[in-house]
């Protein structure tokens, strides 16, 4: 007769290996393995290439235009912006595409896009913008605070024949 404290033989034979165990413990393993496997290095995107900040004249920003894989710039008040990034805007098919290489100064501050305000004789004076009213100015100082605020300034539009254009031409 077997003694009331002892376990039944069963349970002595018993052993750790069963399928459940070894499913559990697979289990553990692979989990284990996904935790601490070494992680795929990021890879950074490509920076942007330099931009140096060059005097305009008209003739030299009207190729911005975003034609032919071109960036697009634009002028307002004398201030080049790269507004490549509204490319949607401001390049072809765009609703400001009549602004992209050009200075858009008049047309922004009368909340015009007609080819009537931009300035036809590129190889003339720029635009100095003393006939406009205070609230046409206002709208202009508007749009320039937006351009600050949201695209990099690439350089300064100056008129065909200054001293600053024939200064930047002799640097290039």
């Amino acid at each position: 007769m077997a003694d009331a404290s002892s376990p039944p033989p069963a349970a002595q034979a018993a052993s750790p290996v069963t399928p459940i165990n070894l499913l559990l413990l697979s289990l553990f393993i692979f989990v284990a393995y996904l935790r601490l496997k070494p992680a795929k290095p990021q890879v950074l995107p490509r920076a942007p290439p330099p931009t140096v900040f060059r005097t305009f004249t008209p003739p030299d920003l009207f190729p911005y235009n975003g034609l032919n894989g071109m960036p697009v710039y634009l002028s307002v008040r004398g201030r080049v912006f790269d507004v490549t990034s509204g490319r949607n805007f401001y390049g072809p098919g765009g609703p400001y595409a009549n602004f992209a290489g050009r200075d858009a100064s008049r047309g922004l501050a009368h909340g015009s896009f007609d080819e009537d305000m931009l300035t036809k004789d590129l190889d003339g004076p720029l635009d100095d913008l003393k006939d406009l009213d205070g609230e046409q100015l206002e709208a202009l100082r508007g749009w320039e605070e937006r351009f600050s605020e949201k695209y990099l300034v690439v350089g300064k539009l100056v008129p065909v024949g200054s001293d600053e254009a024939k200064a930047a031409a002799a640097q290039q």
